[in-house]
């Protein structure tokens, strides 16, 4: 969003039309009710103002639910914002820990300041961006003078009367829309900034899951967040923030429900077995933790491949931190000869799942021409040298 699109935006007339507007989910939705809204004689900022929110606004339910259609977004803030849920139980570690005033530098559209607002702290939000510490402002209005947003970068905020700070570094280039993600020393604020400041205070630092864990310090929490099977960030705690005697973690969200796996650190492996009556799957954010010795023991299972991030067991057991299949059989790994045996087993619906092998599941799936009423999930992976096709059920 432009800061003419916002501007036309924030008037009654805009805020009114954007509130009337039906829910817009596709290109065809697009392009009707810019037609509509430019037939009633509205600008052309603002038609593209209120109609870009009304679809940012349908894909935001995801993250927000029912108060996305109370908020404004920008798509590139939409991305990089976090979950609601999420939001709040990170809240709740500041919470908790007694820290009642909070600096959230990079607060985007203001997602996680909701969530430290919501359970009654003091928030002072930063963003370098101006229309997106407008689009904040909005956000976080219903606050008051509880929330104060402004327009600012991390290194320039008065941190004077803060006990503590959140931190979510611009990790891809300036923009609303298209961006690409830049090195750690290119981030806003850099790395060795946000590290330097959370040596003074009390932090939370979010970050790419998938950040080096080369670069993260030895005095810190790490926490990796997945929601609903997908691994989407990794939390840096310091101070007060940080729990004893806990440096991994693991959050496994799905649905309402939330996991936790701990430990001070790395976990060791488990040994590798055959493959016996059940696969485990472990959840993403136990991979990224480096926990899944833990778990593995929890499921009297071991590595499938010491390399592989299978399990595998004879016990009728499971966990939330992964999802559980009943092996069936080991298919021929030949795509041909696999497609002979999955139609023979009248399977026309496949889950395809790999690891450890070359192989594009789309063209693998086109290529054995399924056929019939039967569903089944395949691992295609490695086991030793040997490429290995396993059918099996999801439990």
């Amino acid at each position: 969003m432009e800061k003419a699109e916002l501007t036309a935006l924030l008037t009654p007339e805009g805020l009114r039309l954007l509130d009337a507007m039906p829910a817009v989910e596709s290109s065809d939705d697009v392009a009707r009710a810019v037609t509509r809204l430019r037939r009633d004689g509205h600008s052309p900022d603002l038609v593209s103002a209120v109609v870009g929110q009304a679809r940012l606004r349908t894909r935001a339910q995801a993250k927000f639910g029912d108060l996305a259609e109370r908020m404004l977004f920008t798509r590139a803030g939409l991305e990089q914002a976090t979950r609601l849920p999420i939001a709040a139980r990170h809240a709740a570690r500041f919470r908790d820990a007694g820290l009642g005033r909070v600096a959230d530098l990079g607060c985007g559209i203001g997602g996680d300041a909701l969530g430290l607002a919501a359970l009654g702290l003091r928030v002072t939000a930063v963003d370098a961006d101006e229309v997106t510490a407008g689009i904040a402002a909005y956000n976080l209005a219903p606050f008051g003078d509880d929330v104060d947003v402004r327009h600012g970068t991390a290194e320039t905020a008065d941190l004077s009367e803060v006990d503590a700070v959140w931190l979510d570094p611009a990790r891809r280039t300036a923009g609303h829309t298209e961006t690409s993600r830049t090195r750690p020393e290119d981030w806003s604020p850099s790395l060795d900034w946000v590290f330097g400041l959370a040596r003074r205070l009390p932090a939370g630092i979010k970050l790419g899951p998938g950040l080096d864990r080369d670069l993260i310090p030895d005095d810190v929490e790490a926490q990796w967040v997945s929601a609903d099977g997908s691994t989407v960030e990794l939390v840096l705690w310091s101070g007060a923030l940080a729990r004893e005697g806990v440096r991994r973690a693991a959050l496994v969200i799905r649905g309402g429900a939330a996991h936790e796996l701990t430990a001070e650190k790395d976990a060791a492996d488990a040994p590798v077995r055959e493959l016996g009556a059940y696969l485990h799957e472990p959840d993403g954010a136990v991979i990224r933790a480096r926990l899944i010795g833990e778990v593995a023991r929890s499921l009297d299972s071991g590595m499938l491949d010491e390399h592989i991030a299978y399990l595998t067991s004879d016990a009728a057991l499971t966990s939330p931190f992964v999802s559980t299949f009943r092996v069936r059989e080991v298919l021929p790994a030949d795509p041909k000869a696999l497609s002979k045996e999955l139609r023979e087993r009248g399977i026309g619906r496949l889950e395809i799942k790999k690891r450890g092998v070359d192989i594009d599941p789309a063209t693998l799936r086109t290529r054995l021409k399924l056929r019939g009423p039967e569903s089944a999930t395949l691992f295609v992976t490695r086991i030793g040298t040997r490429r290995t096709a396993i059918l099996a059920d999801r439990v």
